[in-house]
């Protein structure tokens, strides 16, 4: 039988426990391991939820890895073509971890109506695109389907249809600058199958998606000439490692980009995240660490006499230690319980209903994103009970500075 937890399980369930002087105190300890575990699950939740919503945001429009000509000069008028006859298209063999491979190009133009134009980029996918990423942001019409005749549909973002008064259906015309500026522009009459909406003004205000055959006919490519290949991984987490293998496998005539190369600033800005959640947990962890260790203190403080009791009949400190350690786990644990129930409840809330709003042209996310893991909330749950009851641990060694015969004495 563990007596020591027998005992701790009597003094907790005592009344005389439930009304003593330390019981205030007790409940602020109790609170702020509830505080610490809500504030801690929140940063964790939306900081990583906005690193990936964003990351995901940056690969649908780019993809994780592109492929182009060694001298790609991401000019959007004049564009060296690269070929589709490659080992790697349409599938990369000996590499693991490619969700697809998918071909591109991009020309810049003017989308002009009869009261108002503006400057977009164009850019041409063919059939083995992923259209994974505009369905979810899709907020009016269809995704095109291209095959191998060429199609006039179009995808165009929200903020742009509201600034030409454009919407599904209506066809405006394009105007493409030629590599010859003494050359009068090309013109493409195209259809709006589709609006989109991802939030992320820097690319919404920018691209028009479309069939890659206008592009290749606009810059007299031959069928088997695109501008680049889009590699999509399965895990955003592998990029470094599936950068530098996809670099060696292709010909020396082409190079390959991550986006964390090709977007750097908005990279270096959200891995800052994860600084300011190691600084979160880290300041509750504290917070809740020196509560709890006032609260030992006092029950131990208010448990002088039967410390000097156990004492005079044998007890060892180290078992009389365990008694106001269970005491204090029973106390985190509780904590823990409750900042769960209402953290987990807090960020459920959040994800679903949007509560918490955020400025797109800030954040890139209109609401503030929430990614809840089973995994992370244990590993912080645990973090938090191994770092708290090693906290306590020096604090219980007060217990054996009591003198039984003073201990006994004591009022």
């Amino acid at each position: 039988m563990n007596y020591e937890l027998f005992i701790a399980k009597r003094l907790i369930a005592s009344k005389k426990y439930k009304s003593s002087i330390s019981a205030p105190i007790i409940k602020i300890g109790v609170i702020a391991i509830a505080l610490g575990i809500i504030v801690m699950l929140i940063a964790i939740a939306t900081g990583v939820g906005l690193q990936k919503k964003i990351r995901e945001k940056i690969s649908g429009f780019n993809g994780h890895i592109q492929i182009v000509n060694y001298d790609y000069n991401n000019s959007l008028v004049s564009v060296k073509p690269v070929s589709t006859k490659q080992d790697f298209y349409p599938v990369f063999k000996g590499i693991d971890g490619v969700k697809n491979v998918q071909v591109y190009a991009q020309k810049a133009g003017i989308i002009k109506t009869k009261t108002d134009f503006e400057g977009v980029i164009l850019k041409g996918v063919g059939g083995d695109y992923d259209w994974s990423f505009f369905k979810d942001y899709l907020i009016r019409g269809e995704v095109p389907n291209y095959g191998t005749k060429r199609s006039d549909a179009i995808l165009i973002s929200e903020s742009v249809a509201k600034r030409l008064q454009l919407d599904v259906g209506d066809q405006p015309v394009i105007w493409f600058v030629r590599k010859d500026p003494t050359k009068p522009p090309q013109v493409r009459k195209l259809l709006i199958k589709g609006i989109f909406n991802s939030g992320f003004p820097e690319f919404d205000d920018s691209y028009v998606i479309g069939d890659i055959k206008h592009i290749q006919r606009l810059n007299k490519w031959k069928e088997d000439e695109v501008g680049g290949f889009e590699v999509l991984l399965d895990n955003f987490d592998d990029i470094d490692v599936k950068s530098r293998e996809i670099h060696t496998s292709i010909p020396p005539t082409l190079n390959s980009i991550s986006i964390k190369n090709k977007f750097p600033l908005i990279f270096e800005w959200i891995s800052l995240f994860d600084s300011n959640i190691i600084v979160i947990i880290f300041i509750m962890i504290l917070v809740a660490g020196f509560n709890m260790i006032t609260a030992l203190l006092v029950l131990i403080l208010e448990r002088t006499q039967m410390i000097g009791i156990l004492k005079a009949l044998g007890d060892t400190n180290w078992h009389i230690r365990k008694i106001f350690l269970y005491q204090a786990t029973y106390l985190i644990v509780k904590g823990l319980l409750w900042g769960n129930v209402i953290g987990i409840g807090l960020l459920l809330l959040q994800k679903y209903f949007g509560i918490i709003s955020l400025n797109p042209e800030t954040y890139y996310v209109d609401k503030a994103p929430v990614y809840i893991h089973i995994e992370y909330i244990l590993l912080l749950n645990l973090g938090v009970v191994i770092l708290s009851y090693a906290m306590l641990i020096i604090p219980s060694y007060s217990i054996t500075k009591i003198s039984p015969v003073k201990a006994i004495r004591f009022e």
